[in-house]
C-alpha cells in the first residue's frame, strides 16, 4: 500500500537510497572488537523480567539459560537495554496490574544493584550511564501491546511516568483500538481497518509525551496509517526482513523505505524465524505439536498448583524443547538482515532489538547471549561497513531517532493531553 503524503519526496528518497549501501572506507578500523568495546551498545528489546518477575531472578546471578544478565551484558559491552513490559492476553482484566508488576522488578533490580544499573528515562540518561566515572547497564522499558493501558489515557500517562518510553501498538493479538498481524486472517476477530479514532488519539498523546511508537506486530495497515498519524519518527523495536523470511511480523521492503521517509528506524529481532526463511519453514511444520504441548505443559501446572496461571517459563520450557529439533541457522543470516534494511533503508535506520530471554533458545549460531554482540560487529567490518556506520547500527542511529521524538514532544507540550477518562476504543475512523 502506498501513502499518498509521500508520493512527492519518491524521487528525492530514490536518489539518497542510491547512497544507502555501506561504504568501504579507507579509514576502515583494524580492530572491529575495539571499536564495539567503545560504542555505546543499545538492544530495544529483551523479554528478561518475565523470568524476574515469575522465577525471582536476579541480574547478578550466573545462568546458563539467560541472554542477559550483568556478566553478559559486560562481556558483550552492551550499554543499555529496554526491557519489554509484556502482558500475555490471558491476563484479561488484570493488564495493567500484571505490566505496574513486571516494571516493579525492572526497578527493583536497579535498587538492588546501583552499582551494575541505572534506571533512564531519555537518550541523554543512556549517555550518562555509559560515559559517567563507571559504566553500567542503562535500563529502559518498553510496553509490548497496547492492550496494557486498557483503553484508558491516563494508564498510558501513568506508563510514561514510570519510566516506559515506547509501547508497541499491539503484540500478537488485535486490541480495540489496533490491528495485529498475528491474527489479521483471523475472521472470528472484529478489525479496525487498521486502527480506530481512539489509536489515532493515543499515538497523538505518544508523540505529546514522548513515547516512542512502535509498530512491531501491527498489521501492515496498521503500520501506513501509523505513519500518516505520527508527528514524531516511530521504531520497530524488534522486527527483520520480509524480503528473506517471509513473516508477516517483518518489514516489506516499501515498509522499510516508508519507515526511513518517516524519520524513523528498524531495530532487527534476532529470531531465528524472523532471519532465516528455512527455519521459519521447519519450525511452522512442527508448530501445531507444539502448541498441543504447551498446553499440556499448561494444563498439568495448573493441576499442580491449585489452578494457578502458568507463567510464561512453563511455555517456554516446551519451546525450548522443540527449537532444539531444529538446526539454528547461521549466524550470517541474521547479518544479512541488517545489511539488506542497511541497504533498503539506509544504514542510518538501522539497529538491534533482540528479543533476548524470548525467543526461546532459537537464536542463530553464535548468537547465545549478549556477551556475543561484539560477532556482529566483527561480521559488519568484514562487509566493509565503516566504524561510523558500525557505531550507528550498535546504537547511535536510535539515540538520534530518540532525541528527535523528545524534540518533538517539547513543541506539542502547550497542546492538551488525551481525556483522562476511558474512551469508545473501538469507534473507526
Amino acid at each position: 500500500m502506498k501513502i499518498s503524503r509521500f508520493v512527492p519526496i519518491l524521487l528525492v528518497a530514490s536518489l539518497s537510497f542510491a547512497q544507502a549501501e555501506p561504504k568501504k572506507a579507507a579509514a576502515q578500523t583494524s580492530d572491529p572488537l575495539a571499536l564495539h568495546a567503545a560504542a555505546i551498545v543499545i538492544d530495544t528489546h529483551a523479554d528478561t523480567p518475565q523470568r524476574l518477575l515469575d522465577e525471582g531472578y536476579d541480574l547478578a546471578k550466573p545462568d546458563a539459560t539467560i541472554n542477559v544478565n550483568f556478566e553478559k551484558a559486560k562481556a558483550g559491552n552492551l550499554g543499555a537495554e529496554f526491557f519489554s513490559i509484556w502482558v500475555e492476553p490471558k491476563y484479561k482484566g488484570q493488564y495493567a496490574h500484571r505490566a505496574m508488576d513486571l516494571i516493579d522488578a525492572v526497578y527493583r533490580q536497579a535498587a538492588r544493584h546501583p552499582d551494575q544499573m541505572v534506571m533512564a528515562f531519555s537518550a541523554d540518561d543512556i549517555v550518562k550511564a555509559r560515559t559517567g566515572p563507571r559504566k553500567r547497564l542503562a535500563a529502559l522499558m518498553g510496553i509490548e501491546g497496547g492492550h496494557a493501558i486498557e483503553n484508558d489515557p491516563g494508564v498510558l500517562r501513568d506508563f510514561y511516568r514510570l519510566g516506559v518510553r515506547y509501547m508497541t501498538l499491539t503484540w500478537s493479538n488485535t486490541n480495540e483500538w489496533a490491528d495485529s498481524s498475528g491474527d489479521i486472517t483471523n475472521k472470528e476477530i472484529e478489525h479496525h481497518d487498521g486502527i480506530t479514532d481512539f489509536g489515532v488519539q493515543v499515538i497523538r498523546e505518544m508523540n505529546r509525551m514522548g513515547m516512542l511508537v512502535d509498530i512491531s506486530h501491527v498489521s501492515d495497515r496498521t503500520f501506513y496509517r501509523t505513519l500518516v498519524v505520527s508527528r514524531a519518527p516511530v521504531m520497530a523495536s524488534h522486527s527483520a526482513a520480509r524480503a528473506l523470511s517471509n513473516h508477516p511480523r517483518n518489514m516489506t521492503d516499501d515498509m522499510l523505505r516508508a519507515l526511513a521517509r518517516n524519520g524513523g528506524i528498524c531495530m532487527v529481532n534476532f529470531f531465528s524465524a524472523f532471519v532465516d526463511d528455512n527455519f521459519r519453514k521447519q519450525l511452522e511444520a512442527i508448530r501445531d505439536q507444539e502448541k498441543e504441548a504447551v498446553a499440556k505443559a499448561e494444563e498439568e501446572y495448573r493441576k499442580a498448583h491449585n489452578g494457578q496461571t502458568p507463567p510464561y517459563s512453563v511455555e517456554e520450557h516446551v519451546n525450548r524443547e522443540f527449537a532444539a529439533k531444529i538446526p539454528r541457522p547461521p549466524l550470517k543470516s541474521l547479518i544479512d538482515n541488517i545489511d539488506h534494511i542497511a541497504k533498503v533503508a539506509g544504514w542510518q535506520h538501522v539497529g538491534l532489538g533482540s528479543d533476548f530471554d524470548g525467543v526461546s533458545g532459537m537464536l542463530p549460531e553464535g548468537i547465545d547471549s549478549a556477551a556475543d554482540l561484539p560477532k556482529i560487529s566483527v561480521e559488519l567490518a568484514k562487509r566493509g561497513y565503516s566504524p561510523e556506520q558500525i557505531k550507528g547500527i550498535l546504537g547511535e542511529n536510535f539515540l538520534k531517532v530518540f532525541r528527535e521524538v523528545e524534540r518533538v514532544s517539547r513543541e506539542l507540550q502547550k497542546e492538551a493531553p488525551l481525556g483522562a477518562e476511558p474512551m469508545g476504543a473501538g469507534e473507526n475512523r
